[in-house]
């Protein structure tokens, strides 16, 4: 089965020397977090499959894929109106939240996140976190990991970020991640590590090339804004992107 994927294109998990031409020369890597670098979507997926069954509704796939890659408030706001729940987007956004903090402190790295993280920081390449969850969640999440996510220069987290005025789709979170390294770096400089296609349309709206790891199930066609598709982390090949090879 390929492992490695580009627009257009299938590549084993060894042929990308071919490809490689393909690819800008970047020098900063930007990280999207939940079902990227933290294996955090199933239990999101069970915390609103409940609330919304407290409210005698079902959580149908479409708005699923709809709120996958938004900020907290962006997400209550499509299943409350998508929904037709019987209470407010604020009351639905504060439990939520409650649940948030009790349930995601146990989440697991993705496979082949701490491998790429320490490579990149070892070999000084600038990384940072664009998360659309809020810092509260953020410090729990990260919370049983503390030793990867200091490795990041910064992070930004669209659901709390006055700097941040519109989330995924929207380019903001990446721009905003680009503009707070200190060599402010262009866009064209940077790559986006995304799961999400909302994630995935950000950062090509920013000008950056993107790598997604999508769930499974996501369908093709919403993965062909990628510049590159990988069916893990374990099967990226930074040399591809003019970064240092593993050793």
């Amino acid at each position: 089965m390929s492992r490695l994927f580009s627009t257009g294109s299938i590549l084993g998990a060894g042929g990308s020397s071919k490809m490689a031409s393909n690819f800008r020369k970047v020098t900063h890597c930007i990280f999207d977090m939940d079902g990227l670098l933290l294996d955090t979507e199933k239990i999101y997926e069970r915390i609103l499959g409940d609330l919304i069954k407290s409210y005698n509704s079902t959580y149908p796939w479409a708005t699923r894929m709809k709120v996958l890659g938004t900020t907290e408030q962006r997400t209550v706001s499509i299943i409350v109106n998508d929904l037709k729940l019987s209470c407010t987007v604020d009351e639905f956004l504060k439990k939520f939240r409650q649940k948030q903090l009790v349930e995601l402190g146990g989440a697991p790295l993705m496979r082949g996140a701490e491998k790429l993280i320490r490579h990149l920081h070892e070999n000084n390449i600038p990384i940072a976190v664009a998360t659309s969850s809020g810092a509260d969640s953020v410090e729990v999440k990260t919370k049983n990991h503390q030793d990867i996510f200091n490795l990041f220069h910064h992070k930004v987290m669209g659901s709390s970020d006055a700097e941040v005025k519109e989330g995924k789709p929207a380019p903001d979170i990446f721009l905003v991640a680009a503009s707070r390294f200190p060599d402010k770096p262009n866009p064209d400089q940077c790559l986006v590590f995304e799961d999400a296609p909302n994630g995935v349309t950000a950062g090509v709206a920013a000008g950056m090339q993107v790598v997604m790891v999508p769930d499974p199930h996501i369908e093709e066609d919403r993965r062909k804004q990628a510049t590159v598709v990988l069916e893990s982390l374990e099967h990226f090949k930074p040399e591809m992107f003019g970064l240092p090879a593993f050793k």
